[in-house]
């Protein structure tokens, strides 16, 4: 039976809705049979002084027990803590999706790395945990100089250092003995839920994995989902960094231009790995490094979610956000996805990034930003920092960089996309002051 065909619309609860996403989620084209319920906000989850997962996985159910109707799905966009607590919250209602093991079998990094080993252990760096509170972290670490170091659980690489020698290392930690426990508190009160492993038992939220250099490469993302043990990829989207360390996203651009024997090779490796993990009936993305010059190709990371960022990239291209990949299989629906039926032949994300600090001087009002989408086709522009916010103070940036706007653009090639992104930023009234000079410094434009 379809959406359309059932006695109401389906009732399909989002973890961290809001306003921008839910506006995608209307323009779906089976819009009209959902009824979309908020199951906490986005700024209940992500905008306080710590993630409410206590709250979450004790208030969340009782809403929805609560609730006069029938549950059909309760869905997520976000990472942490969304992406880690779906599978609790649709567990007393027998909902679809993967195990709370699965999903951390991929988003713990260490444990994630483990079980990549068993199934592609020579598309891998050399990897190692790392104790951030031990009295002598170094001695802990297996690698030689340099290295990446990141916590076991963050997002958009925050607290990612790249580790190039002993300073370099003791500066990291102590930025980390600062910061990781806003996630890996939270994070452990979730892994108190799972069954694992002697082997991962001893690394908890609160460590870091330290992994051999492997991002001089051309980086790309693959959207997929797995469908009752099928795992499917339906999208490439290549991934364009920047920043003194090369770990900033400055651009997402769909479709991929990697070769195509090298995309049938990553979608091989991210179907071994999918399924060697156990995850099913969800989505996700894998991030992969491939080295032109060797024809090499590493794993990088996997993220059980679709990701927002590349959702209006599908729309601008194939003609539909890919939420719909997330809703069909909320509702345990094979899903459907069209292909290259969009307005444009290529969408990119543009990430505007501040390299120091400073002050925000002056943000574009709705009606300034609605001008030049309105004058330039194909353009979605995203703005999250306010007048008077000092870049510093942002969080959940990435250790070099700050971003201070989003720029979508879809285009008929390339080169067009880039015109586009640069007549945006010429008409963008977005003023920063840098931060030794403000409030009183004469602001310039950002360029």
């Amino acid at each position: 039976m379809g959406v359309a065909d059932t006695a109401g619309p389906r009732n399909i609860f989002v973890v961290g809705l809001d306003d921008f996403h839910l506006r995608q989620l209307c323009a779906l084209p089976r819009a009209n049979g959902y009824a979309f319920h908020p199951l906490f906000t986005r700024a209940e989850l992500k905008c306080g002084e710590r993630f409410p997962v206590r709250e979450l996985l004790n208030d969340a159910p009782r809403k929805l027990h609560a609730f006069h109707g029938q549950v059909d799905a309760v869905v997520g966009y976000w990472d942490f803590p969304v992406s880690t607590t779906l599978p609790l919250l649709r567990r007393d209602f027998h909902l679809p999706g993967p195990t709370l093991e699965a999903v951390l079998k991929c988003e713990h990094k260490y444990w994630s790395r483990l079980e990549q080993k068993r199934v592609i252990p020579g598309y891998l760096p050399s990897f190692c945990a790392v104790d951030p509170f031990a009295p002598d972290p170094l001695r802990g670490v297996t690698l030689s100089f340099p290295f990446w170091m990141k916590p076991v659980k963050s997002v958009l690489s925050h607290l990612g250092f790249l580790v190039e020698d002993v300073h370099d290392f003791n500066r990291a930690i102590a930025a980390t003995r600062r910061g990781i426990r806003r996630f890996g508190d939270p994070f452990n009160e979730i892994m108190t839920h799972a069954h694992i492993p002697a082997e991962v038992a001893t690394i908890d939220g609160n460590h870091c994995i330290a992994e051999t250099l492997i991002s001089s490469g051309r980086q790309c993302t693959l959207e997929g989902y797995a469908w009752r043990g099928d795992v499917r990829i339906y999208g490439l989207i290549d991934s364009l960094r920047e920043g003194v360390a090369g770990s900033s996203f400055c651009r997402y651009a769909y479709p991929s231009t990697l070769p195509e024997p090298v995309q049938v090779r990553m979608t091989d490796m991210a179907r071994r790995v999918i399924q060697q993990v156990g995850y099913d009936d969800a989505p996700f993305n894998i991030e992969f490094f491939w080295e032109e010059d060797t024809n090499r190709i590493w794993l990088l990371e996997i993220n059980c979610r679709i990701s927002k960022s590349h959702a209006p990239l599908f729309h601008m291209v194939d003609g539909c956000y890919h939420h719909q990949v997330m809703i069909d299989l909320g509702l345990g629906q094979e899903p459907s996805m069209p292909y290259r039926q969009g307005a444009f032949a290529c969408a990119a994300k543009f990430m505007l990034r501040h390299h120091q600090d400073a002050r925000v001087a002056r943000v574009p009002t709705p009606s300034e930003i609605a001008t030049i989408e309105a004058e330039i086709p194909g353009v979605l522009i995203e703005i999250d920092i306010g007048q008077g916010t000092q870049l510093s103070e942002l969080r959940f940036q990435d250790s070099y960089t700050y971003e201070v706007a989003v720029v979508f653009v879809g285009a008929a090639n390339h080169e067009e996309l880039q015109r586009k992104y640069e007549c945006v930023l010429a008409r963008l009234p977005l003023v920063l002051v840098p931060i030794e000079t403000a409030p009183r410094g004469d602001p310039g434009r950002m360029s």
